[in-house]
């Protein structure tokens, strides 16, 4: 893979760049502490067979991208306990910096219109984008993502725990287990990841770029971020909403929020599918985006 380093938004962006440069372009984001490397390289390449251009990059705070190590660590329990009790979080950053800095990659790579896709905690940031940059977003499709609606059901409680006690540091076969568990714990039930995949995935992120500080400071993000529901009524942009059926992390109700609340959105929810990109799934999920994309090029 060869990326690229760039200052935008007055932080540091790594990208990927692949495809035709005068193709479609899509923007891939990813979700809370995931890499660039997280999107499949067979889900990008599939894009790019399907005729667009597509850029991933590594959100701020993980990956080879800017580490906000100056803010410190938020507790995440107690952060959890004062979202429960509706108590204001603090985060050293938001959602929509985190939307800005994707816009400003845009600007970097001298795109002025394109396909954004976001998955999970990209779901949510690829939603601030399409509600504060609307001209500039020629579709939106979120992936696994929600609304924050707090009446929504929750994660359920293994998920839940896996993903409040996050090491933040320890021998390193130690971190590359808990990695590979938590895959487990929120993955697809219906299309498990082979073993061998997972672990050289796991490993090559963890040597590529292991920063759970930065990880607790996006999660810090989400929870401050609230309730987007009156937000996405002001979404304008063609969308399709994706949703894993038996996802234990962010439930499939999550999804049907989403698309309720964002004027003609299109759902699609897959049986099987939980928290991540399988690879069985990778001619389904990209076939979804690339028609999603064709058919607001037709309309246009």
């Amino acid at each position: 893979m060869k990326t690229e380093r760039t200052t935008a938004n007055g932080i540091e962006i790594t990208y990927e760049d692949k495809g035709a440069k005068d193709a479609p372009p899509i923007l891939l984001v990813m979700g809370l502490g995931g890499q660039l490397t997280l999107w499949p390289d067979e889900f990008v390449d599939a894009l790019v067979a399907h005729g667009f251009r597509v850029i991933r990059y590594d959100n701020r705070d993980v990956g080879l991208s800017t580490r906000f190590d100056a803010a410190g660590v938020p507790n995440l329990k107690w952060m959890f306990v004062k979202a429960a009790l509706r108590l204001p979080v603090r985060s050293a950053y938001t959602l929509a910096d985190m939307a800005a800095d994707g816009m400003a990659l845009l600007d970097h790579l001298g795109i002025e219109r394109a396909h954004i896709v976001g998955a999970s905690m990209g779901g949510m940031i690829v939603q601030h984008m399409a509600a504060r940059y609307p001209g500039r977003v020629l579709s939106l499709t979120s992936i696994m993502s929600t609304t924050g609606n707090p009446r929504l059901p929750r994660a359920q409680k293994e998920a839940m725990r896996v993903l409040a006690d996050r090491p933040m540091s320890g021998d390193a076969e130690a971190m590359i287990a808990y990695s590979v568990n938590a895959a487990r714990v929120i993955g697809s039930p219906g299309y498990p990841a082979e073993e061998e995949r997972l672990q050289r995935r796991v490993r090559g992120d963890y040597a590529r770029g292991w920063y759970p500080q930065g990880v607790a400071r996006q999660m810090a993000a989400i929870v401050a971020d609230g309730d987007r529901r009156a937000m996405l009524k002001h979404i304008t942009a063609p969308t399709l909403v994706i949703h894993g059926e038996a996802d234990p992390l962010v439930p499939v109700e999550g999804g049907r929020d989403t698309a309720a609340h964002i004027a003609g959105a299109r759902l699609l929810t897959i049986p099987g599918m939980g928290h991540d990109l399988p690879l069985a799934l990778v001619d389904t999920l990209t076939g979804a985006i690339a028609d999603h994309a064709r058919d607001v090029a037709v309309a246009a």
